[in-house]
């Protein structure tokens, strides 16, 4: 057999799942409290974002970033210093509601964890009749399009889901019509010590 090597390109994009009784205390974070507002901030049409406690949430997740510091060493061949929380906020999306192709800034990580994605939603997308992504999907991209080349995942979210990406890489999340509220939590991280 004729030996012979690929290489691995692009950013880490990292996935993994929150367990139940973690998922409780992130849950209990989060309120519809319009004094924590969070839509001027944001790139979505989405009508209820609000900031949540980030050192509360830091702590709660904390086991999960050193499992993303792991990947990112096999990933990069490179080891990754300590990264916290920044900022997090939850998002309530109801039917209509859309994120934007986007990116975040003033970080150096992204990530987003989702918090109930109901059946009423699984079931519009197990539906859906479209040749790409489906409503209230998660969809990332990187480079340009063109033959031979993968620029474009997509994700059905689970409730405990939790993606971690460089600050870059865009994503967008389609509406979805179904009667139901499809809750995530967006979280910027940093290298420990910067703001």
């Amino acid at each position: 057999m004729i030996k012979y090597k690929f290489y691995y390109w692009g950013p880490l994009l990292f996935n993994t799942h929150i367990e139940k009784e973690n998922l409780n205390k992130i849950k209990k974070l989060c309120k519809k409290n319009v004094k924590k507002s969070h839509i001027t901030n944001l790139a979505g049409d989405i009508k209820h974002e609000y900031t949540i406690n980030a050192n509360s949430l830091n702590k709660i997740i904390m086991p999960y970033m050193q499992t993303f510091r792991h990947a990112y060493k096999q990933w990069y061949n490179n080891d990754l210093c300590e990264i916290e929380v920044s900022d997090a906020w939850v998002n309530y999306m109801q039917p209509g509601d859309y994120n934007p192709i986007h990116i975040h800034k003033n970080c150096e990580f992204s990530g987003v964890i989702y918090i109930d994605i109901p059946k009423k939603l699984h079931k519009e997308i197990s539906e859906y009749k479209g040749t790409v992504e489906g409503p209230g999907t998660i969809v990332f991209l990187y480079g340009e399009d063109a033959r031979h080349c993968q620029t474009m995942k997509t994700f059905v979210p689970v409730t405990g889901d939790f993606y971690m990406f460089p600050y870059m890489l865009r994503h967008a999340v389609n509406p979805h019509k179904s009667n139901c509220e499809r809750v995530s939590i967006g979280v910027n991280f940093n290298r420990k010590g910067e703001k």
